[in-house]
């Protein structure tokens, strides 16, 4: 006999609220890891690279607890992307797979940032590079390193917003969740990839600013309908 009481997995509010519990847990996993782990030895959150590739030296331990960390953020990222394309895919399949590829291809990025924390870690702790190379080569290699995290990391970040964008304008067409948090969400993630994207060709989008309006506008837009998500699933219509 079947508990009717228990979830059937593949009911949309049960798939939104593995969605909106592994979207916070993303978020927090990343503030956690920057908080803790990735002092010093985080280039996204310095723009000091000699500074940077310098701890990197000193951070063998701490370099491959990120990576391990960011490991976590990638899985919780492939969970987020398959989980809105199958609440979405009734509202536009062609959008909906767009979306999932563009947001599993920004999952890989992230899983590169993981891989160039195991190679910082390598060369920082494995006496074999010592050998090979004198300090400032050793120093090079580890800056090499954090600016290839810097890039996969922004790239990731483009590549999440655009498809965060189809998702929401899904949401939105849909009305599966309240149509403010679904507008803000298509407004944010846009502004994010905009402004990321334009600064590499207009410096004065790099301003701190800008940076920290594109990127209270996105933490608005995530926390908001992991929040919906979690607390209501979303509308059967």
């Amino acid at each position: 006999m079947i508990d009717q009481n228990v979830s059937n997995p593949l009911e949309p509010k049960f798939i939104a609220r593995i969605v909106g519990g592994s979207l916070l847990a993303a978020i927090f996993v990343g503030m956690i890891s920057a908080l803790t782990v990735g002092e010093g030895i985080d280039i996204n959150l310095s723009a000091d690279v000699v500074a940077t590739a310098q701890n990197i030296l000193e951070a063998e331990t701490q370099l491959r607890a990120k990576a391990y960390i960011t490991l976590l953020t990638f899985g919780l990222s492939v969970v987020v992307g398959i989980g809105l394309y199958l609440l979405l895919r009734a509202s536009g399949p062609l959008l909906a797979g767009w979306s999932l590829i563009v947001s599993l291809g920004a999952a890989m990025l992230v899983l590169m940032s993981a891989v160039f924390n195991l190679n910082a870690a390598e060369i920082a702790g494995d006496l074999a590079y010592s050998e090979m190379a004198v300090e400032k080569q050793r120093l090079l290699l580890a800056g090499l390193q954090a600016t290839s995290e810097y890039t996969s990391f922004h790239l990731s970040l483009v590549l999440s917003s655009v498809s965060n964008a189809g998702f929401f304008y899904l949401f939105l067409r849909s009305g599966l969740i309240p149509k403010l948090i679904a507008g803000w969400g298509v407004f944010a993630f846009l502004f994010v990839a905009t402004m990321i994207v334009g600064r590499d060709f207009i410096p004065a989008l790099g301003h701190n600013y800008v940076t920290m309006a594109f990127m209270i506008s996105n933490m608005i837009a995530l926390f908001s309908a992991a929040f919906y998500l979690i607390i209501k699933g979303v509308r059967i219509l």
